[in-house]
């Protein structure tokens, strides 16, 4: 590689760390693609008797195990009985044992969601009152970790390897068959294959610890293993692991037998390469088709087979593209790439664009359903970075079709050569065994007077002479091989140069390799949609949590959310004041404070007073129990009259740090 191209190969490689940060720098826990929309007993709530099942509602069908859902009790002991079941639709419940006593429980749950994706939370719930619980409700995430890292980077190995394995392979059939016989393109395809087996082989190892315990350790436990073997997921990664078997056997024939075909063989081997190419192809985008967002929601069987397409449309252009740019710069000088082929790859790249347009089109309006959801979602958000990606490599494609354009009308004058390697060692061989013949000559024609008298003496110089020619003769054959070599060398060297030199094809490798280094983000991207909560889902998940709060106000529950700073370190958070029924007479208080990063606060004191002002009444003081972490709760709290009352709220962060907040709002 020449001085000019490195910089530019440092410069895809530097875009593809940035894109692997890009990736894992939204990793950590995923996104949740199912939301707890329901619960019963609700979060928060206080029960006159204790119930005999705790149920869970969420967004779309989850799967579960024997621990999906635990209840534990103020000191952390297991109270539920037996497995979950599935009650109706997307509504879940546990059985509890019976007579349990007062206090506060916990309710956990972690499950994985249809599209594959863990999901786990937690929430609170009291008998008869409140009290104080040895468990935390804060830090319950799913799909965290190292664990949750690793699998996040081999999925985007998975889909790159995919890319490269098949777009590559599209590339040599397709487009530049010569290309079956180079070096550097059996290489890029056999490494995608690699990439993409180990990626999977991964993928099903650390599968039970990602959508369970996340712990590093249960990486090689063989029943979770067992237990993701069936599972859709688990089912979905052996498949894929079968296909690549077949894979194998057409890379094998692709780069084997089919390179060393006639060119009249090679066609009839090359109709059953590309069915069984494209069989085998799609057959590994569907292992993804059927087990992630397109087998979930709506319209789930024309969702599967345009996932599939979108798939392919993505190697065939992406993968496509990384075998051209290797072809570009590693082709060797006797084989270079030309334009046939290059046009070859601009229509398949093409045909790509607008397969992946239509389909494009279809996912966006399936996943989310909405023009607000575009801004309003995270996944809008990475759709729109997708779309303008994809819009920055169709423009760079645009530059390249010219380029290629050039490339193919430009009249490329070869100079002629010097003279052929091998010819000009056979002239110097020639002449030097010319001299030696001419040699012996001479010397028999000067002494033919002495003839006779010294034949003795000629004939045993003539011995001498003979094995000295055949020596000399060993030497010159070995010369010429030499300079044979060199002539080649230096032939190839120029060949090589003038092709570089080629100002179309310089710029033909320029707009490509800029294309390969937008792919490598735009795979980034595209790895951490599959990742994040559809925009539809998280949209009806928001509209169902309103609902159900809008049920609790109309029931009379208040809720008050209150920002503080006590001026002090660490003084900064929110507070937020829940109030049932919030009417005349008794009511329950629950009092919650969190930092802002939404996480529980703990501190030393809080104090809640209410005040009506309109009629001078209070302030009357409530000091509410501390519950756990951030919880403070109270019972009984008497709303003499109603009216429009003013709700402090005094919050102490250290013995000298605190401040009152407060807040209007109508009361019975």
């Amino acid at each position: 590689m020449n001085q000019t191209i490195a910089p530019r190969v440092r410069t895809l490689v530097l875009l593809l760390l940035a894109a692997t940060g890009l990736l894992f720098a939204g990793a950590g826990p995923v996104s949740a693609h199912a939301a707890v929309t329901g619960s019963a007993p609700q979060q928060g709530a206080v029960v006159d008797k204790a119930p005999t099942q705790v149920s869970l509602t969420f967004s779309e069908k989850v799967a579960l195990s024997g621990d999906s859902l635990r209840v534990l009790d103020p000191k952390g002991k297991r109270v539920d009985r037996g497995d979950p079941a599935n009650l109706t639709g997307t509504t879940y419940a546990v059985k509890l044992h019976g007579g349990l006593p007062d206090g506060t429980y916990t309710v956990t749950y972690q499950v994985v969601s249809e599209d594959s994706h863990p999901v786990a939370g937690a929430y609170t719930f009291s008998i008869g009152a409140p009290s104080q619980t040895t468990v935390s409700v804060s830090g319950q995430t799913a799909g965290g970790g190292v664990v949750g890292t690793l699998y996040g980077f081999g999925r985007y190995v998975s889909y790159a390897g995919f890319i490269v394995m098949v777009g590559g392979a599209a590339f040599v059939l397709a487009c530049w068959q010569r290309g079956a016989g180079v070096r550097a393109l059996q290489r890029l395809t056999v490494a995608g294959w690699l990439a993409l087996t180990a990626a999977t082989l991964g993928l099903l190892l650390l599968r039970g610890s990602y959508t369970g315990s996340g712990k590093v350790g249960d990486v090689f436990d063989l029943d979770l293993l067992g237990q993701v073997l069936q599972t859709k997921t688990g089912a979905a990664l052996v498949s894929r692991l079968l296909l690549l078997a077949a894979a194998a056997l057409f890379i094998a024939v692709l780069f084997g037998a089919y390179e060393k075909r006639e060119d009249e063989e090679k066609r009839d081997l090359t109709f059953g390469l590309a069915v069984g190419g494209v069989v085998v192809s799609a057959g590994l985008a569907a292992s993804w088709a059927m087990s992630e967002h397109a087998s979930t929601g709506l319209q789930a069987g024309i969702a599967m087979p345009v996932d599939i397409i979108h798939l392919l449309a993505v190697a065939g252009w992406l993968g496509g593209l990384a075998a051209l740019l290797v072809a570009l710069y590693r082709a060797p000088a006797d084989t270079p790439v030309d334009a046939l082929a290059v046009r070859r790859f601009s229509r398949l790249a093409f045909g790509s664009v607008l397969a992946l347009v239509a389909t494009g089109i279809y996912q966006s309006w399936r996943q989310l359903g909405s023009w607000t959801a575009f801004t309003d979602t995270r996944y809008g958000q990475l759709l729109l970075v997708k779309i303008g990606l994809v819009a920055v490599l169709v423009g760079i494609a645009w530059v390249s079709r010219r380029w290629t354009g050039r490339l193919a009308e430009a009249v490329v004058v070869k100079p002629r050569e010097e003279s052929d390697p091998v010819a000009v060692a056979d002239t110097d061989t020639d002449a030097e065994t010319d001299a030696d013949e001419k040699e012996p000559a001479r010397a028999g024609a000067s002494g033919s007077g002495s003839a006779s008298a010294s034949a003795g003496k000629g004939a045993a110089a003539s011995g001498k002479k003979g094995a000295a020619g055949s020596d000399k003769a060993d030497g010159q054959s070995e010369r010429a091989a030499q300079l044979a070599r060199q002539r080649a060398a230096i032939d190839t060297a120029r060949r090589k140069e003038r092709r570089d030199a080629d100002p179309n094809r310089f710029g033909l490798r320029r707009s490509v390799l800029a294309e390969a280094g937008v792919a490598v983000v735009l795979l980034a991207v595209t790895t951490m949609l599959t990742s994040t909560e559809p925009g539809r889902t998280e949209e009806e998940a928001k509209a169902a949590t309103s609902a159900s709060a809008a049920d609790a106000s109309s029931a009379g529950a208040l809720t008050l959310d209150m920002s503080f700073d006590t001026g002090g370190e660490d003084g900064k958070g929110v507070v937020r004041v829940d109030l049932d029924p919030a009417r005349v007479g008794g009511n329950e208080m629950h009092v919650y404070v969190q930092r802002p990063n939404g996480r529980a606060f703990d501190i030393p004191e809080v104090k809640v007073a209410f005040t009506l002002e309109s009629q001078d009444i209070g302030p009357l003081p409530v000091v509410p129990d501390h519950i756990t972490t951030g919880h403070w709760s109270a019972s009984g709290v008497q709303i003499p009259m109603a009216g429009e009352w003013k709700v402090s709220v005094t919050v102490r962060t250290s013995d000298i740090d605190q401040t009152t907040v407060s807040k209007n709002a109508q009361i019975g």
